[in-house]
């Protein structure tokens, strides 16, 4: 599902959850972008849908797209989500904002 264009400064913490979960979704669709994913966090693969909606690992999740510029911008591409509007989901999440 494509999130309509969001303005970085009116994302919502629903907004914020619903980008977490989808970048989680591109990471699950990819082998081996779930397995390195897996491996930097020490999630089990079994564990990943009980994890998706615990908020730090949401974090941990945007975390780890911001830390690869390529892969964030892929993401971004195939969610329809401008790249700009991941740091501040990253800190709605984080209590950040």
């Amino acid at each position: 599902m494509r999130m309509p264009r969001l303005r970085p400064d009116r994302i919502t913490p629903d907004d914020a959850e619903t980008i977490a979960l989808q970048a989680l979704g591109f990471l699950a669709d990819d082998p081996q972008r779930v397995s390195r994913f897996l491996s930097l966090t020490g999630t089990d693969p079994g564990q990943l849908r009980a994890e998706a909606k615990n908020r730090d690992f949401q974090v941990a999740t945007l975390d780890y797209m911001l830390s690869d510029e390529s892969l964030l911008l892929a993401f971004c591409q195939e969610a329809g989500i401008d790249p700009i509007a991941i740091g501040p989901a990253h800190a709605l999440l984080s209590g950040q904002s």
